[in-house]
């Protein structure tokens, strides 16, 4: 026996070192450095502009105002115009393609997001909300875009600014300077303080804003549901407690920056009154002139502007850093791989084995972590051995909870058996790829998922390269070609969400198409008609007969009628094979399969 391994939770709690989350980001600015870097050279050449501004005020009323050369002051006033119209043209190029290079870092993200969604094991959407996974996709992705672009521009802009004007300052005044930089390690302080908090609180906003997207797309999903039972105010009050939580945690988040916005400006407006009171004395006590006052004045402003500037976006940069994280939990959860030396296994002929398989669901509590409790780890399949030979049909009955539509879903592994084996052609389905795994097999469940598009769309899933006539004769095969051809749109009708717009036996149908287009080696049927009136079931019945023609077949069925004609039937329950054989043989024992043919049946 195979030794059991511990499983791993798939939830979104995973930890990245800010070392790593750094590294991450910077890798999706490379492969548009072209335009970052004109976008932070442009960054450079407005600060340089702004500190230029004091000089040429010191200069025009230390040496020119009271000279009265008027010649001069309009020489420098035409400088500063030629520096301005330079200072839009770079700021255009900043706001323009400094925005676009955030979108591109967006669009890269979310491409990357999404390929490795598509890569995660089934049991991470087993704990994992859609609308949660929708959230991080598409908000926390938005928030991205401005601090991809403001983020590296604001902190080279604020350390030019801050190391500029304090030297420029120093050269005026140093005792004057030292005097003004005492009140930065304050504001420092303050800030550090108050940013954890503010850390946690968007955080949590973000959680809740996931939960919020989660609560509508059930509701919106499921509107047909809650109309027909007039539960329109059950789902209103389970959408109020989500968006209820919501804006609690938002009006904490702001609470937490209404109270850093205000302290921190409270800080500034009181070094710049330190500023012009101790700049006022030392001018009239001439140890300055009027031309070094105003312009220390107006480094002081240069100094603040970036510290207010940081202030200003710093619900933005926490918004980004939050999707960061959020964005990296999601990558850190590991995707499904083949294990080491797993080859394409070609074409299989379709002998399946099961070998003393025994399978468990992983469970989680409140916060996340596996259960380790037995009472929440009982094996749904405990030890089953049984064999689909080549080109036969197994049927497996029993109630429900008895492994059945597990049995289905170990075979393409979308879920790893706990111990034992599964074989096809006497391979080990651990030795294959999974691509080459899952291209040999076909799936019917009852619940069809058509994707919003045509219905040539939906069919062509089963081979993406097929041609318009290969789709044509899969829809023959499943008996839909004729009723395609009446739409006024034929192959090209769109069938809405879900397939909305189709009833079920079109829906189903179509689903069959596809696997006819697929021409897998082992065909697994889950519960394919069980929701379908029995005239319906009887047109299906005969598609799935001719598509299970020379496949190894593997049916889940309630409706006994369906299986009469299997090579094989097992009846299982919670306890393991409870019985098997034929139809006719099972009948003969008169035990459980027996029972409920009578059932069914009865008169």
């Amino acid at each position: 026996m195979a030794e059991k391994t511990k499983k791993k939770t798939a939830q979104t709690s995973g930890t990245i070192s800010r070392k790593e989350m750094f590294r991450k980001i910077v890798s999706y600015y490379k492969p548009h450095k072209g335009m970052f870097g004109l976008d932070m050279l442009c960054s450079f050449l407005v600060a340089v502009c702004d500190l230029f501004y004091p000089q040429i005020a010191k200069n025009i009323i230390n040496d020119y105002v009271y000279r009265d050369t008027t010649r001069f002051i309009i020489v420098w006033a035409l400088a500063m115009l030629a520096i301005y119209l330079i200072k839009a043209g770079l700021n255009f190029y900043i706001q323009y393609w400094g925005h676009v290079v955030g979108v591109y870092i967006q669009g890269d993200m979310r491409r990357d997001l999404f390929r490795h969604i598509q890569k995660l094991p089934f049991k991470y959407f087993d704990e994992n909300k859609t609308g949660t996974i929708m959230s991080r996709l598409v908000n926390d992705l938005m928030e991205i875009t401005e601090l991809a672009h403001h983020g590296p521009e604001n902190l080279l802009i604020s350390t030019i600014m801050l190391i500029g004007s304090f030297i420029l300052m120093f050269r005026i005044n140093w005792i004057l300077t030292l005097i003004i930089f005492i009140f930065i390690p304050f504001i420092v302080l303050y800030a550090v303080k108050l940013q954890r908090n503010m850390s946690r609180a968007f955080m949590q906003s973000r959680v809740e804003i996931g939960e919020v997207n989660s609560s509508l797309e059930t509701s919106i999903s499921g509107i047909r549901v809650s109309r027909a039972y007039t539960s329109e105010d059950h789902e209103m009050s389970k959408f109020e407690e989500s968006n209820h939580r919501f804006i609690k945690a938002r009006k904490f988040s702001y609470k937490m920056m209404s109270l850093f916005h205000t302290g921190t400006s409270l800080l500034m407006d009181l070094l710049y009154l330190v500023a012009l009171v101790a700049g006022g004395l030392f001018l009239f006590y001439k140890k300055i002139n009027a031309g070094d006052f105003t312009a220390f004045l107006l480094y002081v402003n240069f100094f603040l502007k970036p510290i207010n500037n940081l202030i200003n976006i710093f619900e933005q940069i926490q918004d980004g850093l939050t999707g960061i994280r959020r964005f990296n939990e999601i990558m850190s959860v590991e995707e499904e791989k083949d294990e080491p030396g797993a080859v394409d296994v070609g074409q299989l002929k379709g002998n399946i084995e099961f070998h003393d398989v025994t399978f468990t669901y992983e469970t989680t509590d409140q916060t996340g972590a596996v259960n380790t409790d037995p009472k929440y780890n009982k094996p749904v399949i405990s030890h089953l051995s049984m064999s689909i030979p080549q080109g036969e049909t197994l049927a497996l009955v029993g109630p429900s909870g008895g492994g059945k539509t597990t049995l289905c879903h170990l075979i393409p592994r979308f879920y790893e058996v706990d111990s034992g084996t599964i074989t096809i052609d006497g391979i080990d389905i651990k030795h294959m790829t999974r691509e080459s795994l899952r291209r040999n097999i076909g799936m019917v469940a009852q619940d069809v998922y058509l994707f919003n598009g045509t219905i040539r769309e939906n069919i062509a899933y089963g081979n993406l390269d097929a041609t318009d006539d290969e789709i044509v004769e899969a829809a023959k095969k499943a008996n839909i070609h004729d009723y395609i051809m009446q739409m006024p749109d034929g192959y090209d009708t769109n069938v809405g969400e879900r397939g909305v717009k189709l009833s079920g036996g079109q829906k189903q149908r179509i689903s069959i198409a596809r696997v006819f287009l697929k021409n897998p080696s082992i065909l697994i049927l889950d519960e394919a008609t069980s929701a379908l009136d029995n005239a319906t079931e009887m047109l299906i019945q005969q598609s799935l007969e001719e598509l299970s023609k020379g496949r190894t077949c593997l049916i889940v069925a309630h409706r006994l009628s369906t299986i009469k004609n299997a090579d094989e039937i097992i009846v299982i329950n919670d306890h393991g094979i409870q019985e098997r054989g034929t139809h006719d043989q099972l009948l003969a024992k008169n035990g459980i399969y027996a029972d409920l043919y009578q059932y069914q049946f009865r008169v």
